[in-house]
């Protein structure tokens, strides 16, 4: 008999805030996403350095007889420099395309329309409509009545749907001939989450509300620490003040994932939204340092990114006799919204980050010793930034360390274990970004597996799924956790895992017993790696020579080989335990180095040595598996047109590398297995409630009786996740082919027989 038992008071860790959301302004994740404006480029400041495509005028059209310039010689305001002037004749007309397939405006909901006008037209008429040009239909329609002035004066109108389309055009059409400058064209929706004016796409926002998370990580990612050191370039580095204020005086930034940002949705609306959602904020601020260029601000000069960083904690928590509370009221907010987190950096590599983080830590322990201070460890679960991120944290007293790494489900099936030896007394684990490669259900089921031991771990404090939102239109990066397109939402298997643990995680873990439920079983006997090398240019042109492999004591001469960008040489195979492969090269051209795949059963199975890989800045050893990539050994190297002597070392699965006879990685590659079943257990003692968490990866039901030490509870309710094909994904025509499903059950001497179905997802919340 397979047995279970949950001792409700054996509590062993406090679970506070463990489970959040990360929100990073990726994939048109905050314009054309969750921020609620359905005009695309709506003050004419799009260009080439946000995306080279771009340009003033991207995302409108014209009529034919309306002629059009874009100006900067009297600009509505110093940051909002561009605007549209149009000579119109009378009955013509300019369009806003919107996002996706255009702009959605649904039957009976209300939305407004503004606009800033400069005319010499003494008085006239704007007709302003939603239509859908090909089916010739008026979805919505206003007037706006304006007359002559020297200045930009604002117009406003509501506009009501009379149907509903997903594919309109915003038409301005003009009924006086004349000359009109625009600037700051919107339509916003009345109905947008909680009522916020400027505020959030209500289906999103309350998707992600619904998972009740404890906190929200923002505004990035990459987001905030990839761009100039100047705040007031096009490409700066995310500044959080220069998003505050009324949205006509934001200024339009690149956004480093190549598309134009309003930050319309700046720091103050992310302030509100966690409050809205009863999550706590957790911002991160970049520390003067671009790891993607190797760039930072001068020492003697961090002191404004310093003090920018204070500004920040007391725009949050100051009262309105602070300068920085002072504005927070001002925008509509009084009261604190009660910060407790803040992160400098964001998966920071190179000494120029770990140089600047102690005068950010200093200066914040010192004025603001009760937030807590999160460190960063690189973007990998290993290796050299993960571990010069840690030394620092230590060093310096970081409360939290965020670790970010994206692997394949066969990489967290190997490690499950991860954190079972981290030092539960130093700074405490923030896991800011993770996911496995996939949206499928298989993808969720192994992240829930995963999630029942960042649950049990002490050492872990923090948790959060990346990235959070998708636009299926715009994207840059995936998996990701919820995505949409300009009138639907779809959500992943991944989000409803997500969910069901937020949802029920529980105020305290407490400690359980599996009984004839300890099988581990494996899923691959590949104890060796065998199979074929191969060697590609990575970004490069250059040449390998002196190719030798030493097999079981045979030593094989190669010949020479001319490597460019994305050609593969087959080198040669490998059937034994153990093989050493040396070459020397040279790169003549391009910006990286080598991709060195060995042990390769095809060419999406195999291990890979990255010499001078992403900006040229790792030595890695990566496992690929189904042609999802884990890194599992990290060293910072910059490749330059120098010759090299490269030396790989495998033997079982134990591999070394060597640049000109020094180690650089170390390594053993772990086979992928399965617990029997995965368990955590905690109480919710608000709640008075048990919950019991069990992630069945097998194929095969398990039976279990579970019973509960301890006080007397009654029934159950039960949300399982189960009987899919593991394959199964959503889709935005199919959005709930994968999700859960709830039931109760009654309880007998605090005892329940249990069949849990193979391949499943089960949370129990006993009451």
């Amino acid at each position: 008999m397979k047995k279970i038992t949950v001792y409700q008071d054996k509590i062993y860790k406090e679970l506070g805030d463990l489970y959040g959301l990360f929100f990073e302004d990726i994939n048109h994740a905050a314009d054309g996403g969750l921020y609620g404006e359905l005009v695309q480029n709506r003050s004419f400041e799009f260009c080439e350095i946000d995306k080279p495509e771009y340009h003033s005028l991207t995302a409108w059209d014209k009529a034919e007889n309306c002629q059009w310039q874009v100006l900067t010689e009297k600009p509505l305001n110093e940051e909002n420099t561009h605007y549209l002037q149009v000579n119109a004749e009378s009955g013509s007309y300019i369009i806003n395309n919107g996002f996706n397939s255009g702009i959605f405006v649904e039957e009976e909901k209300e939305y407004v329309f503004s606009i800033y006008i400069r005319t010499d037209v003494a008085q006239g008429e704007i007709v302003v409509s939603v239509d859908e040009p090909e089916e010739g239909g008026i979805y919505a329609k206003g007037v706006v009545e304006v007359k002559a002035s020297e200045e930009f004066v604002k117009y406003q109108v509501v506009l009501k749907a009379t149907n509903t389309t997903w594919n309109g055009r915003l038409y301005i059409t003009f009924g006086e001939a004349g000359v009109y400058d625009l600037d700051m064209v919107s339509l916003f929706p009345v109905d947008t989450y909680k009522g916020r004016e400027n505020g959030l796409r209500k289906d999103i926002a309350q998707a992600l509300a619904e998972m009740k998370p404890k906190f929200m990580r923002f505004p990035g990612g990459c987001l905030t620490h990839d761009g100039a050191l100047d705040d007031h370039a096009r490409n700066s580095m995310y500044r959080w003040k220069r998003t505050l204020g009324p949205i006509q005086k934001r200024p339009s930034w690149r956004n480093n994932w190549r598309y134009n940002q309003t930050l319309g949705l700046g720091y103050y609306e992310y302030f509100c939204f966690c409050e809205d959602m009863g999550a706590k904020p957790l911002p991160v601020v970049p520390a003067g340092f671009n790891p993607h260029k190797g760039e930072g601000v001068a020492l003697e000069q961090l002191e404004e990114w310093v003090q920018e960083t204070l500004d920040l904690i007391e725009f949050a928590n100051g009262d309105e006799s602070t300068p920085m509370g002072k504005v927070r009221s001002e925008m509509g907010h009084p009261a604190p919204f009660g910060l407790e987190y803040l992160g400098v950096g964001n998966e920071e590599i190179g000494a120029g980050f770990f140089e600047r983080y102690p005068y950010f830590h200093k200066a914040i322990r010192e004025k603001y010793p009760e937030i807590k201070i999160i460190n960063t460890a690189g973007p990998f679960a290993v290796g050299e930034g993960y571990e010069d991120g840690w030394r620092s944290a230590r060093e310096h007293g970081s409360d939290l360390i965020d670790e970010h790494y994206y692997s394949s489900p066969e990489w967290f099936l190997a490690n499950m274990h991860h954190y079972e030896d981290y030092d539960e007394k130093g700074p405490k684990v923030f896991l800011g970004e993770y996911a496995s490669w996939g949206n499928t259900y298989y993808n969720a089921i192994v992240e829930a597996a995963y999630m029942t031991h960042l649950e049990r771990s002490k050492a872990v404090a923090l948790a959060c799924y990346a990235p959070m939102l998708c636009n299926v239109d715009y994207v840059n990066w995936q998996p990701d956790m919820l995505w949409f397109d300009n009138h639907r939402i779809m959500k992943t298997p991944n989000y409803y895992v997500q969910k069901m643990f937020m949802e029920n995680q529980g105020t305290d873990a407490v400690e359980f017993t599996k009984e004839n439920l300890g099988e581990i079983i494996p899923l691959t006997d590949e104890v060796n790696l065998v199979g074929g090398i191969f060697i590609t240019g990575n970004d490069i042109t250059g040449s390998i020579w002196d190719v030798q492999v030493e097999e079981d004591g045979v030593v094989r001469t190669l010949g020479d080989v001319s490597v460019e960008d994305n050609t593969q040489h087959h080198i040669t195979d490998i059937t034994g335990e153990k093989f050493t492969l040396t070459f020397k090269f040279k790169r003549s051209s391009g910006r990286k180095g080598l991709k060195i795949n060995f042990g390769a059963r095809d060419d999406k199975n195999f291990l890979q040595w990255e010499f001078g890989g992403w900006d040229n800045w790792d030595c890695n050893i990566m496992n690929v598996s189904k042609g999802r990539g884990s890194t599992i050994s990290h060293r910072i190297f910059h490749v330059r047109d120098e010759e090299y002597t490269l030396k790989l070392v495998v033997e079982g699965r134990h591999i070394k590398t060597y640049v000109n006879g020094e180690i650089y990685n170390d390594v053993v590659d772990h086979l992928p297995e399965l617990e029997e079943l995965y368990v955590t257990a905690s109480v919710d003692k608000k709640q008075g409630t048990t919950i019991l968490k069990a992630v069945n990866l097998t194929g095969e039901v398990k039976e279990v009786v579970l019973t509960l030490d301890g006080a007397e509870k009654k029934q159950a309710e039960i949300i399982s996740l189960a009987g899919y094909s593991l394959d199964a994904v959503n889709t935005l025509d199919e959005p709930d082919k994968v999700k859960t499903v709830k039931s109760d059950t009654v309880l007998e001497d605090n005892q329940l027989h249990y069949t849990f179905p193979p391949h499943s997802v089960t949370v129990m919340v006993f009451s």
